[in-house]
């Protein structure tokens, strides 16, 4: 039998990009120059664009201080290695690392300040009493009165902060390092995203080497699209933000919602068109395969929908919603359910896979191939004592939460720790090695606090062993491709993990001190933080009154009814020697609006169609990547600049001078 065309795609992703013969770390002064410079120039910003604007700053750190380093080094005579480039990448991403929906960026002190809002707000009236010292001081002390976390009462919420965030060091670098070995050694799947980062920072090293070819100036290109959108996108909101009170935005943020005007005649459908022009930059790249399954989720979602509102299966959704209400109401009546049968059939795609893969020690086209023969300068940790250390540091989660919630069952924890992180972990690592995507299994957590009968507020805010590490490994596999010695990365956490902790400290102290957070100095937060509040409040009161919006929301049929078809549709495809991608982009796309995968559909045709003809299939897609690494670079530029403007007039404003 032939090579199908979804593997034949997967082997040229894979092949996208050579890894080099020879590995090297990446550590130097430059580096270790560049972590103090993220943590104490980029944080604050980070801080301040994600509770004005709920704007992210983490691309604009990446790219911004690469590029300020590499300007350096060229006019002091001296170039950027490759894996200098991408340690610079990697500690911006961590050291600005965002939270998404609450928008908080700045490190582990983001949750105490989340947490402080959060037991003073109404929704949370009704058990705020019932809120353990461990989490956060009692309304009307001083610690909370004066905005401050010099105060005494702060001591215990910080420790457990500061032990719960090594643990999650140590139990995430491990679990990542061990997938990276599955899915991308043993399985050998093609990372389609991770060129993005890998070929940015090969442009920018040629450039820093003065020998600029084809990848600077495509990454030029797309910097120059990443400048002039960011002007209209990022840079007038946030400007216009600071002079006047309501900031003028030409496109509506983050998509412009049809729900209520496409109602009458598709009920229950979540409507709406993504107004970033990444999405179609991130159609370019994506294998092409899977961007036709999104379209094709959603095609299904288009038709199931107004079926279930009519047969009374979506029965909390009510005409006048808006997008977020819809998704909300048709996830927790059916595709919370049916998303979790469908994450289980690729779990057990893969399991499956990984099985024959052990067992035959090869993949299609590649027989011969030898999992554990491994290049000799690579860094590679040894398995067993990476094991071990994964094992431990969940055993260390376990411990903690047992003696902060002991009326809680700790064979939870267990089944945290040790069955649902991997299993997520490794659906999620399979999910981004083929598609670039990922899928997440919402309320997991807070069905199986209501389920298990336990009563009470301490377990919402414990520090469960429920992780998802699968999107991490792309960074072994980035780091891969430009020839990254594994001990480098290694060094990088121990590196940015103290730079972390002290900068989320003063700056975010710094911050408090500045408004109340949420407080009218703050749009993003001032408007969005009661809506979650009374969203979390909700799931709490689950462990304290009824339950019954749980029962409804995990469903056993549609549980089996998604892992049915998904299983189904895999073996048929494959049957068929049809694109079995196509599964991976579809569970993406059911139940969710069209938001991004309209512009992406439009970015994969153009670039399938016309690009690839015009340059040629593989040219086109070695350039993809890179374009859009050159467009993430130009909207931090753009994104930096506002932030900054933005930053210095919110700080002359609080002088009394």
């Amino acid at each position: 039998m032939g090579i199908r065309e979804s593997d034949r795609e997967i082997l040229e992703y894979r092949d996208l990009m050579s890894v080099p013969d020879k590995f090297e770390q990446g550590i130097s002064l430059r580096t270790v120059v560049g972590a103090f410079f993220i943590g104490f120039i980029m944080m604050p910003g980070a801080i301040y664009l994600g509770l004005l604007v709920g704007g992210n700053l983490g691309p604009a750190a990446e790219w911004v201080t690469i590029i300020l380093f590499t300007e350096a080094a060229r006019r002091s005579f001296q170039t950027v290695s490759r894996q200098e480039i991408y340690l610079l990448y990697y500690l911006a991403g961590t050291l600005t690392a965002f939270w998404g929906g609450l928008a908080l960026a700045g490190g582990p002190f983001a949750a105490l300040i989340w947490n402080q809002y959060f037991a003073q707000s109404p929704a949370a009236a009704s058990f705020a009493q019932q809120i353990p010292d461990w989490v956060v001081p009692r309304a009307g002390s001083e610690a909370l009165n004066h905005r401050t976390f010099m105060q005494p009462e702060w001591v215990a919420p910080i420790v457990i902060l500061m032990v719960g965030n090594v643990l999650a060091r140590v139990n995430g670098f491990t679990g990542a390092y061990a997938l990276f070995r599955i899915t991308s050694d043993m399985e050998r799947l093609p990372f389609p995203m991770a060129p993005v980062a890998a070929q940015g920072a090969t442009a920018l090293a040629e450039s820093s080497a003065k020998e600029e070819g084809w990848r600077w100036r495509v990454f030029s290109i797309g910097t120059m699209i990443g400048l002039s959108f960011g002007l209209i996108y990022v840079a007038v909101p946030t400007l216009t933000g600071v002079a006047l009170v309501k900031p003028i935005n030409i496109l509506p943020i983050p998509w412009i919602d049809f729900t209520t005007g496409t109602e009458s005649i598709l009920p229950g459908v979540p409507m709406a068109l993504a107004t970033d022009l990444s999405a179609i930059l991130v159609g370019f790249v994506l294998p092409f395969w899977v961007v036709i399954g999104g379209v094709a989720g959603f095609v299904i979602t288009l038709i199931t929908n107004p079926i279930l509102v009519k047969t009374n299966v979506l029965h909390q959704w009510k005409p006048g919603m808006g997008i977020i209400d819809t998704l909300t109401a048709n996830s927790l009546d059916f595709w919370l359910s049916f998303s979790i049968g469908m994450g289980f059939a690729i779990a057990i795609v893969g399991v499956v896979g990984i099985i024959q893969t052990h067992l035959h020690r090869q993949r299609v086209a590649e027989r011969g191939h030898d999992w554990r023969k491994l290049p000799a300068t690579r860094g590679d940790f040894h398995m067993g004592w990476t094991v071990v250390l994964f094992v431990l540091s969940t055993i260390g989660y376990i411990v903690l939460c047992a003696v902060l919630v002991p009326d809680f069952n700790i064979a939870f924890f267990i089944m945290f720790g040790f069955f649902w992180t991997p299993l997520i972990s490794y659906v999620t690592a399979r999910m981004v090695g083929l598609s670039g995507q990922f899928i997440g299994f919402p309320m997991v957590l807070e069905a199986t606090y209501v389920l298990s009968g336990y009563k009470g507020v301490a377990i919402w805010f414990a520090p469960i062993p429920y992780n998802n590490y699968g999107t991490s490994v792309t960074r072994f596999r980035e780091f891969e491709l430009l020839g990254g010695n594994f001990r480098g990365l290694l060094k990088a956490e121990l590196l940015s993990f103290p730079i972390l902790m002290v900068c989320s400290f003063i700056f975010w102290e710094f911050v408090w001190r500045m408004a109340a957070i949420p407080s009218a100095q703050f749009q993003y937060c001032n408007e969005f933080w009661p809506l979650i509040a009374r969203q979390r409040a909700l799931f709490i009161t689950g462990t304290t009154e009824s339950p019954e919006l749980f029962m409804q929301a995990i469903n056993a049929t549609y549980i089996g009814a998604g892992l049915g078809l998904g299983l189904v549709a895999y073996y048929a495809l494959q049957f068929l020697g049809m694109p079995t991608l196509l599964i991976y982009g579809l569970t993406r796309g059911l139940g969710q609006a069209p938001s991004s995968v309209i512009p992406e559909l439009f970015g994969a045709c153009l670039g399938r169609y016309y690009f690839a003809k015009r340059f040629g299939l593989r040219r086109w897609r070695e350039y993809a990547p890179v374009l859009l690494a050159g467009y993430a670079c130009g909207m931090g530029l753009v994104s930096m600049i506002s932030i900054a403007v933005a930053l210095i007039s919110k700080s002359i404003s609080q002088t009394p001078f």
